[in-house]
């Protein structure tokens, strides 16, 4: 091989490399595509219809719920009534993945602090523990805005099978668990305004954050 082969090669490989890291840092700052799919079960295998397509009627969504949040206040369905809203499952005394995803939601209450479209629900999966005003305590710590982020508690039963039956928190584990079983998982999960599942990512993970980010701002444009 010639230089002159040699030097046409290394630019072809300085040039791929440039386009390379230009795709990558776009999807950091965009979402992956001009529509999200949607989702109705435990197996997150995504399904394309427009927002106005009749087989939405009868998808999955998540159903009716009656919480209590940090402040004391009912959080039911028709809190985020025409709201896009991300959601996941947490408990205050958690000593291992809790305060990163706690900082992580952090980073995407700011993001749309001042955007109303948008809400988050965090529900503790140890509600006998995190009353109130334990999570109360826990919002201060953390700096949550009570009018964006809500932090609820409630029934036990009602809390898990949301968690399960609605929003497949568990999906990536693998396995079935009873009700019997403690809930627990670091993923965050994206709501529509129909009450329907858009996306589900690794609130451990800052790129997956930043992507649902992305992800909400596709969702608000259709």
């Amino acid at each position: 091989m010639n230089w002159k082969t040699k030097m046409l090669n290394t630019n072809w490989l300085i040039i791929g490399l440039i386009f390379l890291f230009a795709c990558e840092n776009s999807s950091m700052h965009g979402s992956r595509v001009a529509t999200l799919p949607f989702y109705k079960d435990a197996a997150f295998t995504p399904h394309w219809f427009t927002p106005q397509s009749d087989t939405l009627a009868s998808f999955h969504k998540i159903s009716d719920f009656n919480l209590i949040d940090q402040e004391g206040d009912s959080v039911t369905e028709n809190t985020f009534e025409d709201k896009i809203y991300v959601a996941n499952f947490f408990f205050t005394f958690c000593p291992g993945i809790c305060p990163k995803m706690t900082n992580n939601m952090a980073i995407v209450q700011d993001a749309f602090l001042e955007d109303d479209e948008v809400l988050l629900l965090s529900h503790s999966v140890t509600p006998e523990h995190d009353s109130v005003e334990i999570l109360n305590e826990f919002a201060n710590t953390y700096a949550v805005n009570s009018k964006k982020w809500h932090l609820v508690t409630g029934d036990r039963q009602h809390i898990y099978k949301l968690g399960r039956k609605d929003y497949f928190i568990e999906e990536n584990l693998g396995r079935n668990k009873n009700a019997d079983d403690f809930l627990h998982t670091e993923n965050f999960v994206l709501i529509d305004k129909q009450k329907h599942i858009r996306g589900i990512y690794n609130g451990l993970n800052k790129t997956s954050v930043n992507q649902l980010i992305a992800d909400i701002k596709t969702l608000k444009n259709e």
